[in-house]
């Protein structure tokens, strides 16, 4: 079992992706591992928490034996991030159902806004170790 904060991200998705590559470059502790929705440790593990992969469009996070989804897993990320990031966090305040409608709007859209790959991206090999395959 992973001890780290676990992210899981559509992997084909390019604002997921942007994130992901967002939240390495500010995550100067290194606190984060981070695997593709489309992969087999979110197969293995998401079912546990009744979650099936294949039906999310929402970043996922498992901190401490929880799973976060939608705004709460965002902010409790950006939480953890250098710089004025941490900030994001105060966002918390605003009803959980108004925070996740308009994250549900930004995830229903993703594809046509920012695209999609045909692929899921494959870190760098400096990068690699802070992936789960």
């Amino acid at each position: 079992m992973i001890r780290q904060p676990v992210i899981f991200f559509d992997g084909v998705c390019n604002l997921c992706n942007s994130s992901v590559q967002f939240v390495i470059e500010h995550d100067k502790k290194d606190q984060f591992k981070f695997t593709a929705l489309q992969g087999d440790y979110a197969e293995e593990m998401l079912p546990k928490f009744n979650a099936d992969p294949q039906k999310l469009n929402t970043i996922l996070l498992l901190e401490d034996g929880k799973l976060y989804t939608k705004s709460s897993a965002a902010l409790r990320v950006a939480r953890k991030l250098n710089g004025l990031t941490p900030l994001l966090y105060v966002f918390l305040i605003i009803p959980k159902f108004i925070r996740d409608w308009v994250y549900d709007i930004i995830a229903k859209n993703r594809y046509k806004w920012w695209g999609r790959q045909e692929s899921c991206w494959v870190p760098t090999p400096e990068l690699k170790s802070k992936f789960i395959a």
